[in-house]
């Protein structure tokens, strides 16, 4: 038995476990450094309550795995009443920047004048579109502001992963090829369906590499933004062999106008999976190439730069 002034003789009295030295420390957490820019985050489509409700997710999601980090969201489409442009954003970031260090100044502080942009934007996109990279671009330079563009975040392994969770919870894949069960409804072929065109075709093709390797079954992408590919290649999967196809879409979401998946889906006469959205792989990649653009090491565990 115990004793109220500690355990009773004989018995083991554990002790605080002394701290690590050299390489077997645990590494201090990663914090955003201070007076880094602020990362931005660009929005695609018509600004809706359910567009933001996602965005604000991914942005939490990046912010859990970099604490300190300053972020923003700022709409391709907005109106600058309840969705603030991209351009709006990315002009009060570097106000409020210029206003820190002023204030800082003001009060005797000794803080370096600020250097590099006052902002990264990342576009909310799995993969290349042309279209809509040029319109942020665009957005970027007429703001006047100092910001750094980064790339999509795709291709990229995390983005597999997002696809084969995807297709499970639609019971259109196993969840685990480990495990040995079947899924019924299980789709022996795969139309993974993207925008922005041949580049983006092709982008969405190696992460379907990736996909085809995880289910053991034949990917192929197609875009949803060319008249008749879906369903022409839905049929060349039939012909080689596949006969209960599914549609992954290689999209967050807000890229594509609604309707089009499902319309799509149907004439290809297929099941679809949901898009991407604010899956925990989006946000550790908005946030990778936020750091990778920054130069900051190390970054989060898992996400890798391309």
């Amino acid at each position: 038995m115990s004793s109220p002034t500690g355990p009773a003789s004989g018995l083991p009295v554990r002790m605080p476990r002394p701290r690590q030295p050299g390489r077997h420390r645990r590494p201090e957490p990663v914090v955003a450094p201070e007076g880094a820019p602020t990362l931005v985050l660009a929005v695609p489509g018509t600004p809706s309550s359910a567009i933001r409700s996602l965005a604000e997710e991914v942005v939490s999601i990046a912010r859990s795995e970099l604490p300190g980090l300053e972020a923003a969201i700022g709409y391709i489409d907005g109106d600058d009443a309840e969705y603030p442009t991209l351009g709006s954003v990315l002009t009060r970031s570097a106000a409020l920047r210029t206003e820190r260090y002023e204030l800082a100044q003001a009060a005797g502080r000794e803080v370096a004048e600020p250097e590099g942009p006052a902002s990264v934007v990342v576009p909310l996109l799995a993969g290349p579109d042309s279209a809509l990279v040029r319109r942020i671009r665009q957005a970027v330079m007429d703001s006047r502001a100092t910001a750094e563009l980064t790339d999509v975040l795709g291709p990229h392994p995390l983005l597999a992963e997002a696809l084969h969770v995807r297709l499970s919870e639609a019971g259109l894949a196993r969840a685990d090829r480990a495990r040995l069960f079947t899924v019924a409804t299980a789709a022996d072929g795969i139309v993974l369906a993207t925008v922005g065109g041949d580049e983006a075709v092709q982008a969405a093709g190696i992460t379907g590499m990736l996909l085809a390797a995880r289910l053991a079954v034949p990917v192929m992408a197609a875009a949803l933004d060319q008249e008749g590919a879906i369903a022409a290649t839905a049929e060349e999967l039939r012909a080689s062999g596949s006969a209960q196809l599914a549609l992954a879409p290689h999209l967050v979401g807000p890229e594509v106008p609604e309707g089009l998946l499902e319309a799509a889906a149907a004439e290809a006469g297929c099941s679809a999976a949901e898009p991407l959205g604010a899956y925990p792989a989006i946000g550790k990649l908005v946030l990778s190439q936020y750091t990778t653009a920054l130069g900051i090491t190390p970054r989060p565990q898992g996400v890798q730069p391309h």
